[in-house]
């Protein structure tokens, strides 16, 4: 989930099928079975004993049958005789034959019922054929007799292991080694029974003295491994597994580990290595097969893994674990069919197969069936609550379904139980960032990069976060490591090259963008989501159906997405009708707060004729406490908070049983959009305006409100929607009503400048006073004015301002000061106030210590505000081209052709923006390798709104950016007054700045190629009298044009309205459509 993609679904860990005497060192069950050595008188001794010795060696030799025959012969000479009687007993259990066993076992103990030997070998037979009671009461009866009985002791310990008296069984184990401290193999089973018991420190202290006492004994060099591998000490354990090969070359258990530790260690081929070891020497173990298919699969030779996975099947027909591991592997290979088909034979034979119910789950969820899906991953965790995995793949299903509490429950439990799961932090990240919650995300990232550093998409998904912070330096870093060490990822790779679009890295700029391309190119033709963004698509070289693409796959994953809420998408009737005659119009935006969106349109709602419409607000963000929020909650006819419905089908019905008629997505793809609203069709008719300047892509939005310079009918294939035209631009600013203190200003200079030719030449945004009332300073002040006539149109050749087309003029005040000088010098160091002919004014660069609400445009300052160059380090005497926009807006092109601008006009310089800071040495760099120094950059730092919009007034010229036009901040420079020169290109955003220049009356400031807006700029910065008439234009026109006329264009907004709804009611489907008159 950056402007990532979503990882996917964490299929179950390969299984590692553990031999029982490998890594789970079970502890081994000795039977020892007693014969006394024979004592005959002096006459048969000889004869007896050589029979009795024959007797002795073929049973040490494992030949029982011999050793029968030799003992019933003696037995038919001496019946009575104990010892005969105990190795006869002996050879039976041998040989399996456990009644006749205890046959001889019991005539002993009617000979000698004190025969301690007697009465454990009996037990041993009672134990074997299922008697555990009689067998621990003869075992305790051998004791009894013998107490010193060390066999017997090791024998009552394996009964008691069978009857599950664990803790009976480590104090006969203990018993037997008070006898005999340096019984090696009894303190090695004793240990393997405090691990089971999960006393792992006391069963590391038994194998530690089993090796001080035997350090060839590779059997506790092994046991001793797997206490250093669940403890986490892997390299301890790898050294433990090969000291145990190396003393027993031949030892299958220790292979087995020892390639088990190192698969867990990720060392793939020497896991491989020891697995072929095994094989070698047990060729037909099938365990071993699977474990070496799970190393193999890891290493990505998915069709070795494939035929060892069906040889270990092969040998061991009903292995589930084999055969899901197998359907993981054809799952890789794109063989879904026959993963599934492995999977379901895994279930068969083991219905309460986890791992298979979970894996099936994933290719469910895959397959959209999404019910199905989440019942699997239930009934997975119902066999085994404590499945990490399965926790993580529900949540993450739960995740997609809006329901993001319930997911970050699974994703916490399944951390809980695997605290060192990477992939359930990283996800239980992603979900906290969904929901707002950065700190909590940052801290999952960084949790999993800690366990697991190798963890790519982590590493992708932290970098997002500091991308999505600001932190783009940190986000670069991040993004550089993903790549390093997952270099097939476009993810990484586009979110780094936007990054490095926000500093203006220009390294390697045309092959990246060739990369970007070749990347979005493949992943449309593959039907994949885009690594591109859909608002990042505008800065790519890309065509308009590739953009179009782009933003059609994200509108298509929306769709999926209400697939998984179980709803199906509104329908209507074409005989709905509207209450009252009033069409019902819903706003949806998560920026009605302080947002450039909201600045933009927050007269809208209120400004809507009600005898026509009835205006619904639905906001998708919390109420921020701003005026912004404040006065569209209360203008609006209704203002609905969706914030805290996180569901979007729930969202939806809220939105449907309001009966709405045309629905307005104001947030397009942009933070904070719930698309998913829009998909479900909560209205019969909706709309994109204003908030996201390109298409939706989507089926399910039907217009785009636009005009035709913004997106010519030329163009329209660029569009999913049909285009509603407004008559001007379809942008617009609600900068008459939030920066009404700039409707006039008054310039000061210095009292020396008495002559009329010098007040001709004064320029008027070198030191500048604003305020709602500047009546008090003009009285108390020697004012002149400039009076500079307004060209209608700039037709001819000359340059010239032709007198017989002059039908307005711009007078401005003069305010002389004989100590302006001094004034300037107060606001350079730091006052917040200075006397203007004894009016107070403010320092305007300390609105914000002064009054946060005015500095952030949500109230209009009531103060006389002073704004000057020297404030900000700009040259008195310079022509001042400036850029407000993110610097991600400029591209090597637009700063070569500012450069030369520079260059044609040399008393100039450019003004720029730390938007962020980290590109402002790049940018020094990138004019210095075009000829320009750096003193002729000028760098500010980003101001609160309304200094933002009031500094403006400083400049000379705005140079727009092509790429991407300052859209808001286009508005801004022109209600300040200054001029911008603007090159539409092939997108909406590159072409609203021309939009807004014929709106304002301006079209001479919009070029054709870079060559004319390069000539466009330097005759504005060569020629002062064409400059200054151009100024007076602007600010003249800002008044008087469309431009800022927010209630006039909400009228022709309306008459869209009333035109889409007139179709629909007709059963005409959606077509292009145009505002022509405003309504009455």
């Amino acid at each position: 989930m950056n402007n990532q993609a979503e990882p996917p679904p964490n299929a179950s860990p390969m299984k590692n099928n553990i031999s029982p005497s490998s890594m789970l060192s079970s502890p081994t069950q000795r039977q020892s079975h007693y014969h006394h050595n024979y004592t005959r008188s002096p006459s048969s001794v000889t004869d007896f004993q050589v029979i009795a010795d024959r007797a002795n060696r073929d049973y040490q030799n494992g030949n029982y049958e011999r050793a029968e025959q030799y003992c019933l012969q003696l037995y038919q000479q001496e019946p009575d005789n104990t010892s005969l009687l105990l190795l006869l007993s002996s050879i039976y259990f041998q040989m399996r034959r456990y009644d006749q066993s205890m046959q001889y076992s019991l005539l002993a103990t009617k000979l000698d019922p004190h025969l301690a030997e007697a009465h454990s070998n009996l037990a041993n037979a009672y134990k074997e054929k299922g008697f555990l009671s009689l067998a621990l009461e003869h075992y305790v009866k051998a004791l009894q007799l013998k107490p010193d009985f060390i066999d017997g002791y090791i024998n009552y310990a394996a009964a008691l292991i069978a009857n599950s008296d664990m803790e009976g069984a480590v104090s006969a184990y203990l018993r037997a080694l008070q006898y005999n401290p340096n019984l090696y193999g009894v303190r090695n089973d004793l240990g393997n029974l405090l691990k089971a018991l999960g006393y792992i420190e006391e069963a590391k202290e038994c194998y530690l003295k089993v090796i001080k006492i035997q350090p060839t004994f590779a059997v506790a060099w092994s046991n001793l491994g797997c206490i250093f591998n669940c403890q986490g000490e892997i390299w301890l354990a790898i050294h433990h597994f090969e000291k145990a090969v190396a003393l027993d070359p031949n030892f299958l258990d220790g292979y087995i580990n020892l390639g088990n530790v190192l698969k867990e260690a990720r060392i793939f081929d020497r896991a491989v290595t020891a697995y072929l070891r095994a094989l070698n020497l047990s060729p037909n173990h099938p365990i071993v097969h699977g474990n070496l298919a799970c190393a193999y699969y890891e290493q990505g030779l998915i069709d070795l893994a494939i035929e060892t996975y069906r040889r270990a099947i092969q040998l061991q027909s009903n292995f589930p674990d084999a055969y899901c591991n197998l359907a993981n592997a054809l799952k890789v290979q794109g063989k879904v069919s026959e993963a599934e088909e492995c999977y379901k034979t895994a279930l068969s034979q083991c219905s309460t197969h986890a791992d298979s119910l979970n894996n099936l789950a994933n290719i469910r969820r895959e397959q959209c069936q999404i019910d199905e899906a989440i019942n699997l991953y239930k009934r997975a965790l119902d066999i085994l609550p404590n499945f990490a995995a399965a926790h993580s793949n529900l949540a993450s299903v739960l995740q997609q379904q809006g329901r993001l509490h319930d997911a970050l429950n699974h994703y916490k439990e399944a951390i809980r139980i695997q605290p060192m799961f990477a992939d359930a932090h990283s996800n239980l990240g992603n979900t906290l960032k969904e929901i707002g919650d950065i700190p909590g995300a940052l801290q999952c990232y960084t949790r999993a990069i800690q366990i697991n550093p190798s963890f790519a998409d982590a590493h992708s998904n932290l970098a997002s976060i500091h991308k999505d912070t600001g932190n783009i330096l940190e986000a670069i870093q991040a993004y550089k490591t993903a790549l390093k060490l997952k270099p097939d990822f476009p993810d990484a790779f586009c979110n780094l090259a936007h990054c490095l679009q926000i500093i203006c890295d220009w390294n390697d700029y045309d092959s990246r963008l060739n990369k970007i391309c070749s990347i979005i190119q493949e992943q449309l033709e593959k039907n994949r989501l885009p690594s591109v963004h859909p608002h990042h698509s505008m800065l790519y070289p890309l065509t308009g159906e590739q953009r179009r693409n782009i933003a059609t796959r994200h509108a298509l994953l929306c769709l999926e997405r209400i697939q998984l809420l179980h709803k199906k998408s509104f329908s209507y009737t074409r005989n709905l009708t509207t209450t009252n005659s009033r069409l019902r119009i819903g706003y949806v935006s998560s920026d009605f707060c302080n947002h450039p969106t909201a600045h933009l349109m927050q007269s809208i709602p209120g400004l809507h004729n009600r005898e026509r419409v009835e205006i619904f607000c639905y906001s998708l963000s919390a109420d921020d406490g701003t005026a912004f929020r404040a006065k569209i909650q209360r203008e609006a006819e209704h203002f609905v908070d969706l914030s805290s419905i996180s569901c979007n089908g729930q969202a939806a019905d809220c939105i449907y049983s309001d009966g709405i008629h045309i629905l307005v997505n104001l947030n397009g793809y942009t933070r904070g959009a719930r698309n998913e609203i829009f998909a479900l069709r909560p209205a019969p008719i909706q709309v994109m305006w204003l908030g996201y300047p390109n298409t939706s892509g989507a089926p399910f939005m039907d217009y785009l409100i636009s005009d035709e310079i913004t997106s010519p009918l030329t163009l329209s294939s660029q569009y999913s929607e049909k285009l509603a035209y407004m008559p001007y631009t379809f942008f617009i600013g609600d900068h008459a009503n939030m920066f009404s203190h700039m409707t006039e200003k008054a310039v000061i200079v210095e009292s020396q400048q008495d002559s009329n030719s010098s007040i001709i030449t004064t320029v008027d945004n070198r030191s500048i006073v604003n305020g709602t009332n500047l009546k008090p300073i003009l009285e108390r002040s020697d004012v002149k004015t400039i009076t500079v006539k307004v060209s209608a149109v700039d037709d001819d050749d000359t340059g010239e301002t032709n007198p017989k087309k002059c039908k307005e003029e711009v007078i401005t005040s003069l305010v002389e000061l004989p100590q302006a000088t001094v004034v300037h010098q107060l606001l350079q160091q730091g006052h917040n106030e200075v006397s203007i002919n004894g009016i107070v004014a403010q320092n305007g660069t300390t609105t914000l210590q002064t009054s946060c609400r005015a500095a952030t445009g949500e109230e209009v300052p009531q103060t006389v505000l002073l704004t000057t160059r020297a404030q900000y380090g700009l040259p008195e005497t310079a022509i001042v081209y400036c850029n407000f926009n993110q610097l991600y807006k400029v591209d090597p092109t637009t700063m070569r052709c500012w450069c030369n601008i520079l260059k044609r006009v040399p008393n100039s310089v450019l003004w720029l923006l730390r938007f962020p800071a980290a590109g402002e040495e790049n940018i020094i760099q990138a004019a210095k390798s075009y000829g320009i120094d750096s003193t002729r950059l000028i760098f500010s730092n980003v101001a609160p709104k309304e200094e933002h919009v009031r500094r403006g007034q400083l400049s000379d010229i705005c140079l727009d950016t092509p790429l991407c036009n300052g859209h808001t901040t286009g508005m801004d420079v022109l209600w300040a007054g200054t001029p911008m020169v603007s090159l539409p290109l092939e997108t909406l955003a590159s072409r609203v700045g021309a939009s807004l220049l014929h709106t304002i009356g301006c079209p001479e400031l919009v070029a054709e190629t870079y060559d004319d807006y390069e000539n466009i700029a330097v005759r504005l910065g060569n020629d002062p009298v064409y400059l200054k008439s151009i100024r007076a234009k602007v600010w003249s026109r800002r008044l008087t044009s469309p431009l800022f006329n927010t209630a006039l264009y909400t009228q022709y907004l309306e008459e869209l309205f009333i035109k889409m709804w007139d179709r629909y009611k007709n059963n005409l489907l959606p077509d292009h459509i145009r505002a022509t008159t405003a309504l009455n």
